[in-house]
Formats: structure tokens, sequence, C-alpha cells
């Protein structure tokens, strides 16, 4: 049952979209009253679409879960957190690596919001064990490679995958 009045943040690249991150935005969707979507213009990244795409991608995708918006971001998460009145971020992390690396970025986000006057949380999701091993690289080289990356996508996001990269013979 969602708790309706918690509004929670679920930032990312989203280069593509994966089902695992369909999975957690989901079973947020379930916990929590709002879940916003933020798309990183990821300024530190070279993305294969650009932000719009990603943007309209992740709509069409999480269309049917009506608790759940699809925002852009620039910038600090905690300042898109705190400016929408985010109580928490939720974050999935597949495994040891991620979970450290996530767990820096928790800490950080966490003193950044309280010398700022706030609070920010971060709840750490495990994806589905079917999605364990996805990311949104292997599924990018995987398309650029031929490879059946359609098995981790929506089939929405597959068709731009196709349309954008070149195929291999």
């Amino acid at each position: 049952m969602a708790s309706a009045d918690v509004v929670v943040v679920f930032p990312g690249t989203f280069d593509p979209l994966t089902l695992g991150h369909q999975d957690l935005i989901a079973r947020s969707a379930r916990l929590f009253g709002h879940v916003i979507v933020a798309v990183a213009a990821a300024h530190h990244k070279k993305t294969l679409f650009t932000l719009d795409e990603r943007l309209n991608l992740a709509r069409s995708a999480l269309q049917t879960l009506p608790n759940v918006s699809v925002l852009p971001f620039d910038g600090l998460v905690r300042d898109f957190a705190m400016q929408h009145g985010a109580q928490a971020m939720v974050r999935g992390v597949r495994g040891v690596t991620d979970f450290d690396y996530e767990a820096q970025l928790a800490g950080m986000n966490r003193t950044m919001a309280q010398s700022a006057g706030s609070t920010l949380d971060t709840v750490f999701l495990t994806p589905d064990a079917r999605w364990q091993h996805v990311s949104s690289t292997l599924v990018r080289e995987i398309a650029a490679l031929g490879g059946p990356a359609h098995d981790f996508v929506a089939p929405l996001v597959w068709q731009a995958l196709v349309a954008k990269l070149p195929r291999k013979a």
C-alpha cells in the first residue's frame, strides 16, 4: 500500500530505460504516493539518446503508472529533489559494487540536504532476479553488436534502439 503523502525521486540517465528500471519504478509507485523519474541531462556522459528522446521514451513506457511523472533535471539531484518536495530518493542496486557507490552518493546527498536545512533519505531496491544483470550500458552494447537486446527493454525502446544504431550484418 502506497504512502500517499510521500514523494520520491528516482534519478538516472535512462539511456535507455530498461525493464529493470521499469520494474523498480513500478514497485516504487506501489510503495510511495508519487514517484518522479528524474532524467538527467548527463552533460558528463556521451548519451546515445538525446534528453528529449529519453524523456519521451520514459513517458511512453511508464504511462500506465498514474502516480509517476517524468521530468528532466540538470545539476545536483539534491536540489531537484528539494525543489519538488521529495522526502527520499529511490535507487536500484544490482550488487555490492552498485551498493558501495550508491551508499556514498546517499551519504553525500543526505549531508548536503541537511546543510540546506532539509532531509533527503535514500531507499535502495534490488531489481527482480530477471533484471539483476541488466544495465543500460550492456543493452546499448548488445544492440550495437546486433544482439537480442529486445529481451531487456520495452518494445518501444527496442524500436528506438534499432532506429538509432547501425545494425551489424
